[in-house]
């Protein structure tokens, strides 16, 4: 008798974490959806501040469908109960997420989740920082920093890959999580086992915006 398979989507913000949360559960759903929240104006990922139309890259590289949900802060909990609704109906049961230890955070999640009936998953809970982004890293993907809280870091960290001197360097620094869980940094994945084929981008002008560095990046080409 064959075993049943689980469908489940995965909550995305095209950074590692999201990135590796997913990885490590294609061995046990199949995932068939990515859901991202943007900004009301459809331009710009809500966690990250990463086009959205790089999300919409992402998920064709990795031949996983998405799906972007306009929300403002206001009615984000609205949406994304509508929308993981809408994917019960598909048979979508389980959401996958790439949260590590905010204990507040993973608390909106499953009763929001509880609510819709969807099953949430954390693969990183409570992992260590090192050994995430080590991993991460010895799976093969790459990453560069596209954001950062300005208060931490200063715009010399934007456009920086995500490598074993990147790491040694925040371990220099003192009260910086390893893994940006405190929103000290977001990234954007461009290569790794998941995706078909890397992708090719232009880094362009680094802006300050809320005490917030933000790096902008298009497709090349």
């Amino acid at each position: 008798m064959s075993q049943q398979i689980t469908e489940a989507f995965c909550c995305w913000s095209g950074g590692k974490d999201s990135t590796f949360a997913l990885y490590r559960s294609l061995k046990n759903f199949k995932v068939t959806y990515l859901l991202n929240m943007i900004s009301e104006d459809g331009k710009y990922s809500r966690s990250h501040g990463i086009k959205a139309s790089l999300l919409k890259w992402q998920a064709e590289t990795a031949g996983i469908k998405i799906i972007q949900r306009k929300s403002s802060l206001e009615n984000y909990e609205k949406e994304f109960k509508k929308t993981i609704l809408n994917l019960k109906t598909e048979k979508v049961t389980t959401g996958i997420f790439g949260d590590i230890d905010v204990q507040e955070h993973r608390d909106w999640i499953e009763r929001v989740c509880q609510e819709a009936g969807i099953t949430p998953v954390f693969p990183l809970w409570k992992c260590k920082r090192e050994e995430i982004v080590n991993e991460f890293i010895q799976a093969g993907f790459k990453a560069i920093v596209v954001s950062t809280n300005a208060k931490f870091l200063g715009s010399e960290w934007l456009g920086r890959k995500i490598d074993g001197e990147f790491i040694n360097d925040l371990k220099n620094l003192c009260n910086i999580d390893l893994c940006g869980e405190a929103g000290e940094y977001h990234t954007f994945v461009f290569n790794g086992p998941i995706f078909k084929n890397p992708l090719e981008f232009i880094i362009g002008e680094k802006k300050l915006k809320d005490n917030r560095w933000f790096l902008d990046i298009k497709k090349e080409g």
